[in-house]
């Protein structure tokens, strides 16, 4: 009989070949550190630009206004010892020969609005010398952490709980802004934000009909005037959402309804985020065939066994059975 699987149109297509077979599975490996690592790289490139250079301008204003020196006199270096004015040298700029700034001791004069030459460190000094990256980051990289901690701990106490509570309501009640701010404070929230809810134990439910089974997280017993109606004891049920596990519904449900299962929480988590396609490997179902094919080979290699075995002994029978002609002839000579 032909196979039908071979004859049918764009059955070529329902699998993959060798090649393409093991170029997704070494996008699979390969993806998710460089998915990871763009992630990082990201965050810090958001860093750098709205935090780190905001910080080494500011640094740099700083160090250049404190480097502020008054020149009372013309410096000697640059002083005529007949005229008392400023000589040719290069380091003097002019303009219609009058003289407009001069560079001396790593500082560049300039007139004030007093009329008094006034010195400041030059930017490309300042960077070289006080900003470069490699003297600044060590100690940006720890001011950071210590305003994170900080910021932290301020927001576990009651009143920074208080505040960020009042900063959020304000900037939800903002339209446009709101939307994009409550999406990725979930996000942000999910990822960083350590759970509140304890969650017991992973069940499956038959949710949102009979015959649909969904998984979900135990968060406790519900509440007493439920289980007083049911007349029998619940659970409250978090059933999350797929791919992105942050939102859900919660449920209640008679505890004789739950199926326990035999996976963790984040077994649970990745079994969600991957829509089913990340099975916890003791709970992967092998496909039938297979079984069955295992199955028949098993048999086959018992039954091959058994007939060596049968052969074997048959064998040694018969070596040591006595000849028909050796027993006569022993009893001749008896």
């Amino acid at each position: 009989m032909p196979n039908s699987s071979k004859n049918m149109p764009g059955s070529d297509h329902l699998g993959f070949n060798p090649f393409r077979k093991a170029v997704v599975r070494g996008l699979g490996i390969l993806m998710p550190p460089l998915l990871t690592l763009a992630l990082f790289l990201w965050a810090w490139n958001l860093i750098e630009a709205y935090v780190l250079v905001p910080v080494e301008s500011v640094a740099e204003v700083v160090i250049t206004w404190s480097s502020r020196d008054p020149a009372f006199e013309i410096p000697d270096a640059l002083k005529d010892s007949e005229t008392g004015e400023f000589n040719n040298d290069p380091r003097i700029s002019r303009e219609e020969d009058k003289v407009v700034s001069f560079h001396y001791d790593r500082r560049i004069y300039t007139r004030s609005g007093e009329g008094k030459w006034v010195g400041y460190y030059p930017r490309e000094y300042v960077r070289e010398k006080f900003i470069r990256r490699s003297t600044i980051l060590p100690p940006f990289v720890a001011i950071l952490l210590l305003v994170l901690y900080l910021l932290g701990k301020f927001v576990a106490a009651g009143v920074g709980h208080i505040i960020v509570g009042i900063f959020d309501r304000l900037i939800l009640q903002l339209p446009l802004i709101s939307n994009v701010y409550s999406a990725v404070k979930q996000v942000t929230d999910f990822v960083f934000v350590e759970r509140e809810i304890e969650f017991k134990r992973v069940v499956a439910v038959e949710y949102p009909r009979k015959g649909i089974w969904s998984v979900g997280f135990v968060t406790g017993e519900s509440m007493i005037d439920i289980r007083t109606a049911a007349d029998q004891p619940v659970l409250s049920v978090l059933i999350p959402s797929s791919p992105l596990p942050i939102t859900g519904y919660t449920i209640t449900i008679l505890k004789s309804e739950a199926v326990d299962l035999n996976i963790s929480i984040d077994q649970a988590i990745q079994f969600m985020v991957s829509c089913g396609v990340v099975v916890p490997p003791h709970q992967q179902i092998l496909d039938n065939s297979h079984i069955a094919g295992r199955v028949t080979e098993a048999i086959a290699s018992q039954t091959r066994a058994s007939e060596r075995t049968a052969l074997e002994r048959t064998a040694d029978s018969q070596l040591t059975k006595p000849r028909p002609d050796k027993q006569s002839d022993a009893q001749e000579s008896g």
